[in-house]
């Protein structure tokens, strides 16, 4: 049941991309529609679906835990999905969704919730 909600949720998501592809979307509406479902909406891990993933959601809002992670760990978390850097198979991979530079912006997003820089 789990899988099938992060999924559902998924195509829900590219459901509405499709629907306005004219608009780019700011990373922060990218987060919004992408990422709050399982992260919650300041980033804290505590999504809607939070409760029901077997692997829990980073918390975006850590900066003890953000600052351990270089951007590109988070741009392969992103495009590639949360398998590729050992976390919940349940995060899909966005990068047929968002492109480079939407990925790019997530990422400094990313480090606004945290408000921590990059690991070296």
């Amino acid at each position: 049941m789990n899988r099938f909600v992060a999924v559902l949720g998924a195509v829900i998501a590219v459901a509405l991309l499709s629907l306005n592809e004219a608009h780019a979307a700011t990373a922060q509406e990218n987060y919004r529609l992408y990422c709050v479902q399982c992260h919650g909406t300041t980033g804290n891990g505590q999504g809607i679906n939070a409760d029901g993933l077997a692997v829990s959601a980073r918390d975006h809002s850590s900066a003890a835990e953000m600052s351990k992670l270089t951007d590109e760990e988070l741009r392969t978390a992103v495009a590639k999905g949360g398998e590729a850097v050992t976390k919940s198979e349940l995060m899909p991979p966005w990068a047929e969704v968002l492109r480079a530079e939407e990925i790019d912006d997530l990422v400094v997003h990313l480090r606004k919730l945290c408000k921590c820089v990059a690991a070296k």
